[in-house]
């Protein structure tokens, strides 16, 4: 480590500027859960871990009878009844149906073995060759039997080559590099600690759709997600005590309304720093979604919501008679409310998360009603009750409002700060911290 303070004079100018990037030379070896800060730099800190690049596990499709298969070269394929590599001589670009019956596996018409289905790219110079559902994927693929009869498809991919496809599905594609760079940083710590979380039951760390975040393989690469993922290469967030920060669950959203809410209030999680709750003001008004409303939803249609909702959750909600009022029950130090109270026409009072509320409402709910949205794009809103309908009004955001809020990242990026200027905003107390492989 080098005390100049001629040195680290020059260090904190690079890291302020856009071209200066990560400084990789200064780095520790470190234990794969842990990230020691190394002290450059009371902002950012480069910092390492031993072991190989993750390999992300990403189902692409989710108890599934069917999936489609082609691919521009003929791939290889093993089964757990048969570890044999084998090639699958398929036809180039031809799609040929991938079946599960009886606990084993067809592909188009030909049988191929049972329990897990792999299936492998010849070489390396085959990557991105093999499409499932017509989306061609780097890595490889295994397709998981469930006991359900139904099977889940699954992408082995390195983190930075799906990242890759994650920018592009989640940001515009006229957005400013820097809002690009930041969203690498929080997409890279939020798929980084799902693969470290992940249960060793469990076959895969992370869906491809806005329940984890999206990702749209290869097609969904420009030139301009690459050039984020490639300029913020193992960057991630980390939070936690001087010498043993640790990645945490790096959420965001598409818009925040103006207040952001913390991780505790939205999904009753343990109370962490760089997830609590901010004002952000007007800094994402440019967002189509940032006042919506009124959707109105008539009282009987929302207790068929809540008692579905209930019942998948497990949650009490499941017995709710007719609906006789909806308030908020609690709201954050800035006025966006954390927890809703449902009362029912049994006099039976149900209290929920914010978060909880809104999955609820919007649980088995058509996307548009003939008068209009029949789905609250957040939680952030007030409630009016009617004889027959509930009505959401002055609505504000879309998604849950926690950690980062896209269009505030963006709107940073225009005002010119750069992308670990913006990551610092969104997670007040965290630092920013390179894994290395």
């Amino acid at each position: 480590m080098v005390h100049d303070h001629r040195m680290r004079r020059l260090l904190g100018k690079l890291l302020k500027s856009r071209a200066g990037g990560i400084l990789l030379g200064m780095c520790l070896v470190l234990s794969p859960a842990l990230f020691f800060p190394l002290g450059c730099s009371q902002n950012n800190r480069t910092l390492t871990h031993s072991g190989n690049e993750p390999v992300m596990r990403v189902r692409i499709a989710a108890a599934t009878d069917l999936v489609q298969i082609s691919a521009t070269r003929p791939p290889l394929y093993k089964t757990a009844s048969d570890p044999t590599l084998r090639i699958l001589n398929l036809p180039p670009n031809v799609n040929y149906p991938i079946t599960l019956s009886g606990g084993s596996w067809r592909i188009g018409q030909t049988a191929v073995g049972s329990g897990e289905l792999t299936i492998i790219p010849g070489d390396s110079a085959d990557d991105g060759s093999v499409s499932i559902n017509s989306i061609a994927y780097h890595g490889r693929f295994r397709l998981v039997p469930l006991p359900s009869g139904h099977f889940d498809a699954v992408n082995d991919v390195d983190i930075e080559s799906y990242l890759c496809g994650v920018l592009q599905a989640e940001l515009p594609a006229n957005w400013d590099v820097e809002a690009y760079k930041a969203q690498a940083v929080a997409a890279r710590t939020y798929a980084y600690y799902h693969h470290k979380m992940a249960s060793p039951s469990q076959d895969f760390d992370v869906n491809s759709d806005t329940s984890s975040q999206m990702y749209g393989g290869i097609g969904a690469e420009t030139a301009k997600s690459i050039e984020a993922v490639q300029k913020t290469t193992g960057m991630v967030v980390a939070y936690g005590p001087p010498g043993h920060e640790q990645v945490f669950e790096a959420f965001f959203s598409s818009c925040c309304g103006g207040v952001t809410q913390s991780a505790s209030d939205a999904f009753k999680m343990p109370y962490l720093e760089p997830l609590k709750a901010q004002a952000n003001y007007g800094l994402c008004s440019a967002s189509p979604k940032f006042n919506w409303g009124p959707v109105v939803i008539r009282k009987d249609e929302l207790v068929r919501r809540f008692r579905i909702w209930g019942t998948r959750k497990n949650n009490s909600l499941r017995n709710i008679a007719g609906i006789a009022d909806i308030s908020i029950a609690a709201v954050n130090q800035f006025g966006r409310p954390a927890r809703f109270q449902i009362g029912d026409t049994r006099q039976n009072p149900y209290n929920i998360s914010s978060e909880e509320f809104r999955t609820a409402v919007n649980t088995d709910a058509p996307p548009v009603g003939a008068s209009g949205p029949t789905t609250l794009y957040s939680s952030f809103c007030k409630v009016i009750t009617d004889a027959d309908s509930i009505r959401f009004v002055e609505g504000h955001g879309s998604g849950h409002g926690v950690g980062l809020c896209q269009y505030c990242a963006e709107k940073r990026a225009e005002m010119g700060l750069t992308f670990d200027e913006i990551v610092r905003n969104a997670y007040p107390g965290a630092i920013l911290a390179t894994i290395v492989r």
